[in-house]
């Protein structure tokens, strides 16, 4: 079988179809909600790809023949990635505690997430997945429970899980499985600004070691972004929390930060998020709250914005125009989004296509390569990330994972 984006309300009977009132409690109703009409009965559904129309097909979909296939994966079990769905479908994970803008609102709330996850998981890199919404915020209990579902799945999808406990749950896991295990929240969101990082500075004319940037939120998205930029080969680059700058003078970082304060930096500031932009090459927002223009106006000429709050970005687009050369955000509505889904279908595509033992530093940089490459000839200040729907975009990440992958020595065919 395999988790298809069929539409769930297409019974004849109506019973999960649209209606002129949605979201009303019994007896009550409420206004046309369009948001709501499309969620009625969920996003997805398994189908199975195979049909079973009478005792022949029967017999070998399900039992006798089925015991043949079990007895063979019993005896090599490698056997598994090719006769059942094991080798392209992914377990999005949560606990529900970190939920796009919404925060802790709990695995049940986050289904529609998950299930949204899942749906362009399939859609833009032909990858079937499973919404799995854990009733535990315990890191033990999470990990336990994952390492235990794990035979079902070819990779794990970590998603709106809180900081810091997704730093540890990603990397135990990992440590504990031979599957890809990916929290989206931190990677995919570095290698798409990677990508979009490296075609500003195409435009203008330097390389990623000709920049300083300054980081907005050191939460999931914020770490993993600093880390990967300087992998990547970024000039510098200096973390901002609530409290200022994440730096080494400070005493009251949690061990995260206090790694973060060691690698980032290197300019020795302290202070402010906006003492640090004085003179800063780039700003990248993953924290909500706005940055007052004047600390925008300080930064050096031909700076770029990246402020990928949403809904409401750290910079509004037309006060960053006014000083930046190339503005990007999280929203759909404006040039430039910096939006996951550029990156792990491809990702995950990839890493299942060779059957990856995990997902590298250098696949995810082979990734933010592809998706720079994508743009092309065409770059431009409103031009230096492709859309989502851009056909070229996950075969070209696909491709480069899976290059690299047999590259490092992660690939197992």
């Amino acid at each position: 079988m395999a988790a298809e984006i069929v539409n769930p309300r297409s019974d004849s009977s109506g019973s999960r179809g649209t209606s002129g009132s949605t979201a009303g409690h019994e007896g009550t109703e409420e206004p046309f909600d369009p948001a709501f009409a499309l969620h009625r009965g969920g996003k997805m559904a398994v189908q199975a790809t195979v049909p079973v129309r009478d005792k022949d097909d029967l017999s070998l979909a399900y039992t006798p023949g089925v015991a043949k296939v079990c007895s063979a994966i019993a005896e090599q079990p490698e056997l598994v990635h090719d006769y059942t769905w094991k080798s392209n479908v992914v377990a999005v994970v949560t606990d529900g505690t970190a939920v796009l803008g919404l925060g802790d609102i709990g695995p049940e709330a986050s289904l529609p997430v998950m299930e949204g996850k899942a749906i362009l998981f399939k859609q833009f890199g032909g990858v079937d997945a499973v919404p799995i919404a854990l009733a535990t915020t315990d890191v033990d209990e999470i990990i336990d429970t994952v390492v235990r579902l794990a035979p079902s799945f070819g990779g794990v999808n970590l998603e709106d899980i809180s900081a810091p406990r997704c730093f540890e749950i990603e990397r135990r896991l990992q440590e504990r499985l031979d599957i890809p295990v990916f929290h989206d929240d931190q990677h995919g969101t570095a290698v798409v600004t990677l990508a979009a990082l490296r075609n500003a500075a195409r435009l203008t004319g330097r390389t990623l070691g000709d920049l300083r940037a300054v980081i907005s939120g050191a939460g999931a998205a914020g770490v993993a972004i600093a880390k990967f930029l300087l992998e990547a080969g970024l000039g510098d680059v200096a973390v901002a929390d609530r409290k200022g700058v994440v730096s080494r003078d400070r005493d009251d970082l949690t061990p995260v930060k206090r790694e973060l304060a060691e690698l980032t930096n290197k300019a020795g500031l302290s202070g402010s998020l906006e003492s640090a932009l004085d003179g800063a090459d780039v700003f990248i927002g993953v924290s909500g709250g706005t940055v007052p223009e004047p600390a925008v106006a300080s930064m050096a000429p031909n700076s770029f914005v990246f402020a990928m709050a949403n809904p409401n970005p750290e910079v509004h687009p037309d006060i960053a125009h006014k000083y930046a050369s190339v503005v990007a955000t999280g929203r759909s509505d404006y040039p430039n989004q910096i939006n996951n889904v550029l990156a792990f279908p491809g990702i995950f595509a990839g890493a299942l296509q060779v059957r990856a033992s995990r997902i590298t530093e250098g696949m995810k940089i082979a990734a933010a390569d592809a998706l720079a490459d994508v743009v092309g000839d065409e770059l431009s200040a409103d031009y230096v990330i492709p859309s989502p729907f851009d056909e070229r975009v996950a075969p070209a990440v696909t491709a480069a994972v899976a290059a690299a992958a047999r590259a490092e020595g992660v690939a197992r065919r």
